[in-house]
């Protein structure tokens, strides 16, 4: 505990005027597929969604800080959010339930609990920059320009988004005005357009994320940008084959000589819950809507951050592969 705690410490070293900025990027489970709290025969009669998961005995103290303690829903003062949809009005504002691509309060993704992770870490405003679209592969709609070919519209989409993210931060949160927003990281969460695709996306795939992760560093001009590579979840803890592959291919980035220190893969499949106990059940692509499935990933890629960020934390860190 005592490791922990100094742990922590170090991390909140950070200059008073900063803002400490995270990219999240990926398709459609960066976007968010959690369940809050819909039920009825549509949705399994609410097994698995927020709501029923945090009222099963044992879990109060892990799930307490969703809410105040007069029950509703809890939004940060220290943690924000921005996210643009596609041909949708941006979503922007404090950090809690309503980031999901529905902008509702009845689904949520990652950056929920991986923005409760860093914000209780880093002493310093975190402002989370959400950039994912559905359906989107790295092969084509992300391919970093590196890789050769045309580069993906979504690639550009998101530097654009960033930039403009960067350059607005005192127009879209106001308490935050005067402050100067630092590039903290990036958090990758993607891959399954490219695991459809087994005969030419999956083998291109540890090329194409080493690419994607050299050129988003050199056009944001953070040659040191720490990057965090989620695993692909899907429905499977043990994948078939060809899903296994591309799995394999995201750890591999991680081990290349010129990423170790800098860059983690987060496993992810032991989050992974039956669809039978998941509001949504024919949606393995989108891990069965499962709250307990993305509060936990959200949960290990932001302290997969956070292991990057001190690297003496990093075995303190659950679920993290050096």
């Amino acid at each position: 505990m005592r490791a922990f705690c100094l742990f922590l410490l170090a991390l909140t070293n950070a200059p008073a005027d900063t803002i400490k900025v995270f990219i999240l990027a990926g398709q459609s489970n960066m976007e968010g597929q959690a369940v809050t709290d819909l039920k009825g025969k549509d949705y399994n009669k609410g097994k698995g969604t927020l709501v029923e998961v945090m009222a099963r005995p044992g879990n109060a103290a892990r799930y307490a800080h969703l809410k105040n303690t007069d029950g509703s829903w809890r939004f940060r003062d220290d943690v924000f959010v921005r996210y643009e949809r596609e041909n949708q009005p941006p979503l922007k504002g404090p950090l809690g339930l309503g980031f999901a691509v529905y902008g509702d309060l009845h689904h949520f993704g990652p950056e929920l609990q991986c923005g409760h992770a860093l914000g209780d870490a880093i002493d310093a405003p975190v402002l989370l920059i959400k950039c994912a679209w559905g359906g989107k592969s790295l092969y084509q709609d992300f391919r970093p320009p590196s890789a050769g070919g045309v580069t993906g519209k979504y690639y550009k989409l998101m530097l654009q988004q960033v930039r403009t993210g960067l350059s607005e931060v005192g127009k879209d949160f106001p308490t935050l005005a005067g402050k100067t927003p630092e590039l903290a990281g990036l958090i990758w969460y993607q891959g399954w357009n490219d695991g459809v695709n087994p005969q030419t996306a999956v083998p291109e795939y540890e090329s194409n994320l080493a690419h994607l992760i050299r050129d988003i560093r050199r056009d944001l001009d953070a040659p040191k940008l720490p990057v965090v590579i989620g695993e692909l979840t899907g429905p499977w803890v043990q994948a078939p084959e060809e899903w296994e592959a591309l799995r394999h291919a995201q750890a591999a980035v991680a081990r290349r000589p010129e990423f170790i220190g800098n860059t983690l893969f987060v496993p992810t499949r032991d989050f992974v819950r039956p669809a039978s106990e998941s509001p949504n059940p024919g949606h393995g692509h989108h891990e069965f809507g499962n709250a307990e499935t993305y509060f936990l990933v959200g949960d290990a890629l932001g302290k997969g951050m956070l292991a990057l960020l001190h690297p003496s934390g990093r075995q303190l860190v659950p679920g993290v592969t050096k």
